[in-house]
């Protein structure tokens, strides 16, 4: 009786293990194209914040995957998941990011998914936001970090050395990460020379590895098993049948019924809830504001790296702000101009292609609010990935009118 709970025990322990540490290869058969097709447009942090769903999605050439923030949530008739979802179009957008997704938040993703990015094409929303003087804080970096993916980091021997570092340091200046002693240690291995340190760091491996085949498991629970997002559903477009002509005026039509509140093309809803009474009191309130000098460029640099090492196909939109509201605020134009010149030549410089829209700041309906793209610049940014898309391909694609390029 004894040896048959023995061999009972030993079996379950075998059994926990296989499981245990299995690839997540294996789990990614279990994950269909309903369920990505579901999962695309959802804004789940648990999807994006995992690994499983998004490496299961990048084998799939048929999806884009457009990493941005808060702009992502504004979900228009023209916003890229509505507007392509017919049955001729040749992609469907798969969309990581909330508010706060900043560039350290993506890295960390970007990182985690390995060779899955290897000669992908992807799409990467900047905001000019994003680049204040200190940077992402705990406040923006806490609610979006991922413990699963920066385990991951820790784990990928395929980035460069001088990268791990830079990302080790910036990662050890934030709250969150300090309450994790196991990364800790594991991070300080990366920058530090101390013979202690780096015994402590090959002692905790093992078990610190462990512990992130684990958040792969629980990454497995949340978002297949549970499947979150099954019923998920996002109205189409009515107007993607358009010209794009056509769909510009309709989009510039609608944001002048939308935004009848005030001169700054700002949707109502918002202008009344977060300026209308407020409005005197913000005057000049941005006089001292900068984007030029921020660690933001430090942190886009490290995704400059990784995605050129693993020969990404990269698309970075460049957003522009409010440029009424922006001078109302006194926002030095001149200071806005530094920063549209510094990123786009960062970008470049590391061989990768921009869709500049800085020169839209006047457009009316180009944004929705003061920061976020609406109405007609998601039109713009629509045009953008489909020509992105169907660069090299074999299938015949529309020519686009040269204004809204």
């Amino acid at each position: 009786m004894k040896k048959v709970q023995f061999f009972g025990m030993i079996t379950a322990i075998f059994i926990f293990l296989l499981a245990l540490y299995l690839p997540n290869s294996f789990y990614e058969l279990f994950i269909t194209k309903e369920r990505l097709n579901n999962t695309a447009a959802s804004l789940n942090p648990e999807t994006f914040q995992g690994t499983l769903l998004q490496s299961k999605m990048l084998k799939d050439p048929k999806f884009l995957p457009i990493f941005g923030s808060s702009e992502l949530a504004r979900r228009d008739p023209f916003h890229p998941s509505r507007f392509f979802m017919g049955e001729k179009d040749e992609f469907t957008p798969y969309l990581i990011g909330r508010g706060g997704s900043q560039s350290l938040v993506h890295f960390l993703d970007l990182a985690s998914l390995g060779d899955g990015i290897k000669n992908r094409k992807i799409v990467f929303v900047l905001s000019p936001q994003w680049f204040i003087p200190h940077g992402i804080d705990d406040t923006h970096f806490s609610p979006n970090y991922s413990a699963l993916q920066t385990y991951s980091f820790v784990f990928n021997n395929t980035i460069d050395i001088s990268v791990k570092r830079q990302i080790a340091k910036r990662l050890l200046t934030l709250s969150i990460i300090k309450k994790d002693t196991l990364l800790v240690t594991q991070l300080k291995s990366f920058i530090s020379n101390n013979k202690k340190i780096k015994f402590e760091a090959m002692a905790e491996k093992p078990l610190a590895y462990t512990y992130f085949k684990i958040l792969e498991k629980k990454d497995l629970f949340d978002t297949v098993i549970m499947d979150p997002d099954k019923n998920f559903r996002l109205k189409k477009s009515k107007y993607e049948d358009l010209s794009w002509d056509r769909v510009a005026q309709v989009a510039d039509k609608m944001g002048q019924r939308e935004s009848t509140s005030n001169h700054f093309g700002i949707i109502n809803k918002y202008y009344k809830k977060h300026i209308q009474n407020r409005l005197l009191a913000l005057k000049n309130y941005k006089h001292d504001s900068n984007y030029g000098v921020s660690p933001e460029y430090d942190d886009l640099q490290m995704v400059l790296a990784l995605l050129k090492k693993e020969h990404t196909k990269a698309l970075f939109i460049s957003v522009p702000v409010n440029g009424p509201w922006y001078d109302y605020a006194g926002f030095p134009k001149e200071g806005r101009e530094v920063y549209y010149k510094k990123v786009k030549k960062q970008i470049e410089d590391a061989g990768f292609q921009v869709a500049d829209f800085s020169s839209h700041e006047y457009d009316e309906f180009f944004l929705k609010d003061t920061i976020h793209l609406g109405w007609k610049g998601w039109v713009y940014v629509d045009q953008s990935l489909n020509k992105f898309y169907s660069v090299n391909r074999t299938a015949p694609t529309a020519s686009l009118n040269h204004r809204y390029q």
